[in-house]
């Protein structure tokens, strides 16, 4: 028995050393697909739209040990991907701003963040793998009725939003409360993107939003509405659209990349397994860094997929 239990911790170090030679030669690919994660609420029971903080720390081990780093979006879309060599960035994204993303608790009478929260669950997760990345996005609704206004707890509106600046985590436009864009008129839907910037702003006035979410995956009846414009003398543009499904998204190097119809998967047990499963079985398609900001590398059987306007170096491989 003693021999057995010898050859099965052999054989797990020797899988352990096997994963990390095959991390190590992960061959770059920046034109291959990345996943942009949808969370919404960090809670309990584990639902539909529920993910426990349990649940939520194990996807962060399992991202981090089959070779994924945080990526932050405006960085994504700016072309500029700072994960490590080998590695896949992926983004993290939060919707609705509910209390489980971001709580204060007294403690002894000192006021920290909740270790269960999905921000102390990844402040923790960074403090153990500071190599994993610190990056996240969330799309907040800054006059939506509780427990979604900006997290639920209105005297810390403003410390929870400088904090997430301050740190490193963007801050995205969600509408003001959620609204359905496609139910309303030009006025009413600028009305809704600028009020939300304008609420976010007086925490954070320096704060430049790029990126808008959309409730309910529903675009306005003209797509400009959501990018560009003003209300109320407050301007608003934004760089990328996010939608509420849709799967991997392309390379922002490729020449199908769209930043106006950006897809996300949604975190459900299944999905995300599926997904990381699709990955493994196909690694040709796993965007893979080559760990220099500066330069693009490809497939050369695959140059032609390329963006022509990268104004980066590029290196074939």
């Amino acid at each position: 028995m003693r021999l057995a239990l010898v050859a099965v911790l052999v054989l797990a170090a020797a899988l352990m050393f096997a994963a990390f030679v095959w991390a190590d030669q992960r061959t770059a690919n920046e034109l291959g697909r990345l996943m942009i994660l949808e969370y919404h609420k960090v809670d309990y029971p584990e639902d539909r739209w529920t993910r426990t903080p349990e649940n939520f720390r194990r996807d962060l081990e399992t991202l981090y040990a089959r070779g994924y780093r945080l990526q932050s979006l405006n960085a994504l879309l700016d072309g500029r991907i700072t994960v490590p060599a080998g590695t896949t960035p992926v983004v993290l994204t939060f919707d609705d701003s509910s209390p489980g993303q971001f709580r204060y608790v007294e403690t002894n009478g000192a006021l920290e963040i909740d270790p269960k929260c999905a921000v102390g669950i990844l402040e923790a997760f960074l403090h153990e793998k500071p190599d994993f990345g610190r990056a996240a996005t969330f799309y907040v609704l800054p006059g939506a009725s509780k427990p979604n206004r900006l997290f639920n707890q209105p005297e810390y509106e403003g410390k929870k939003l400088q904090y997430l600046v301050s740190h490193g985590y963007e801050i995205g436009n969600h509408t003001l409360w959620h609204a359905n864009l496609g139910k309303y008129d030009e006025a009413v839907v600028r009305l809704q993107i600028a009020e939300a910037q304008q609420w976010i702003q007086r925490h954070v006035p320096d704060y430049k939003i790029r990126t808008i979410a959309l409730p309910h995956g529903v675009y306005p009846r003209e797509v400009a509405w959501a990018l560009r414009g003003s209300a109320k003398g407050t301007a608003y543009e934004h760089d990328a659209i996010l939608m509420v499904a849709g799967g991997a998204a392309l390379s922002p190097f490729a020449r199908g990349f769209d930043p106006m119809r950006l897809p996300r998967i949604q975190v459900l047990e299944r999905d995300l397994a599926s997904w990381l499963a699709w990955f493994d079985k196909h690694p040709q398609e796993r965007f893979v860094s080559d760990g220099d900001a500066a330069t693009v590398t490809v497939p050369a059987d695959r140059r032609e997929k390329l963006k022509p306007d990268v104004k980066l170096r590029v290196i074939e491989k």
